[in-house]
């Protein structure tokens, strides 16, 4: 199958369970797609089992698509950009220690107590599975992995919660920082078990990760300022060029950043973060002129919902490969992860949130609301299946407990949240 068949598949699946959401389901978005892509993961295993080659046709098709590649490299950074432009800057500037402090000790927290939870949890002979030889770097791998949010679930649910406009602005700046940290933490350990943990100073992995979180950062610092320059000069008369000037550099900071061994997530953040500044104040009603027009604002919201829907619609197909490793004691593991990753969150934001809260004000239960609308998505899928081969056989168990905190993640915590927040 061609891309453009697969493209063409893929937006009408898109289009067709948007409508059927809209109408019938009435979910949010990111529940909803999910469900759907669940439903189709399932109606594709029934036909299977009916018509055999169709099945194995499915499954090749996703096998050959590189979902790693698609996401990290090509959706991702559109996906971060347009979640960057809907965030108050004004806002998270003022916040913006408090919001850089819980990403990345949350991240880093997360990491490594995932990690060290689920190796001590395989190893126990309970399960059976300290034969698939998964070391210690490979769950720390996994708690990387599974450590950041995804900010596109994130902000699709926040905007329907009225939260005040603080809590909301430190959920999703946490969410889109903690993204970058977590991809650069992940590349780190991934490095280190490459090299070899023998072969590899704190020096080198200390050098890594600071040319990985500057690096990125300035270099989204920059494009970002000179591309509001030139967005300013064209003064909003030309739409039609402000969208592909975007475009343009979306596409561009993440092949300098792998040129540069920079971080490209935090980069087109950074990047997003600058060109969503209000110029200078003017007279009219909202007190704003925007460095771009409406247009441009309506552009990035449409490709960020289409991109959504068709992320949920292969994580939906994806899911029928993973199930070919299965093996009944992943459940249980997986259960207990659930818990281990849910509580490691819980703890990773509470401690910054007690910290800070000596010299700010934060709403009531505000670390419960962070720990529970920490939802998972495409991208740990995406680091998931990006992992090494030479994991062996814990590759496929990685996998299907990743899955499983995504689906549990998305919905049950997602459609508890507004519960919660209430």
């Amino acid at each position: 199958m061609g891309i453009l068949e697969l493209s063409t598949i893929l937006l009408t699946l898109a289009s067709i369970f948007s409508l059927i959401n809209i109408r019938i389901l009435k979910l949010p978005q990111t529940i909803g797609l999910m469900i759907l892509a669940l439903c189709l993961s399932v109606v594709t295993t029934i036909l299977g089992a009916i018509f055999p080659n169709f099945l194995n046709s499915v499954i090749e098709i996703t096998k050959k698509f590189d979902f790693s590649e698609l996401l990290v490299n090509v959706m991702l950074p559109f996906l971060l950009f347009a979640g960057a432009m809907s965030v108050n800057v004004h806002e998270l500037l003022k916040d913006r220690l408090t919001i850089l402090l819980l990403a990345s000790f949350g991240v880093l927290f997360s990491t490594f107590a995932v990690g060290s939870g689920v190796f001590w949890i395989i190893n126990q002979p309970f399960f059976g599975l300290s034969q698939m030889g998964l070391s210690y770097i490979d769950c720390l791998l996994f708690g990387a992995l599974i450590a950041p949010t995804d900010p596109i679930a994130v902000l699709a649910m926040i905007k329907k919660m009225n939260l005040s406009t603080v809590t909301e602005t430190r959920i999703a700046g946490e969410s889109l920082f903690n993204d970058g940290i977590g991809v650069v933490v992940f590349l780190t350990l991934l490095a280190i078990k490459q090299d070899g943990v023998e072969n590899v100073t704190a020096a080198a992995v200390a050098s890594l990760f600071v040319t990985e979180v500057i690096g990125g950062i300035a270099l989204g610092s920059l494009m970002g300022y000179f591309g509001l320059k030139l967005l300013k000069y064209i003064e909003n008369e030309h739409t039609e060029l402000e969208v592909l000037i975007t475009i343009s550099m979306v596409l561009i900071l993440p092949i300098i950043s792998h040129y540069f061994h920079f971080s490209a997530v935090l980069g087109v953040v950074m990047m997003g973060l600058f060109l969503n500044q209000n110029l200078d104040v003017d007279k009219k009603e909202d007190g704003v002129q925007k460095a771009m027009g409406d247009y441009v604002y309506k552009f990035w919201h449409l490709l960020d919902e289409t991109l959504n829907a068709i992320l949920f619609i292969l994580i939906g197909l994806e899911i029928i490969v993973v199930f070919e490793s299965f093996q009944f004691q992943f459940i249980t593991v997986s259960i207990l992860v659930i818990i281990l990753v849910v509580l490691s969150r819980g703890v990773g934001v509470s401690i910054p949130i007690a910290i800070l809260s000596i010299f700010k004000k934060f709403e009531r239960k505000t670390a419960l609301i962070i720990t529970w609308g920490g939802l998972r998505g495409g991208l740990s899928v995406a680091l998931a299946l990006n992992l090494p081969d030479s994991i062996g056989e814990g590759k496929g168990l990685i996998l299907f407990i990743t899955y499983i905190v995504v689906l549990f993640t998305i919905l049950v915590q997602g459609l508890t949240l507004k519960k919660i927040v209430k």
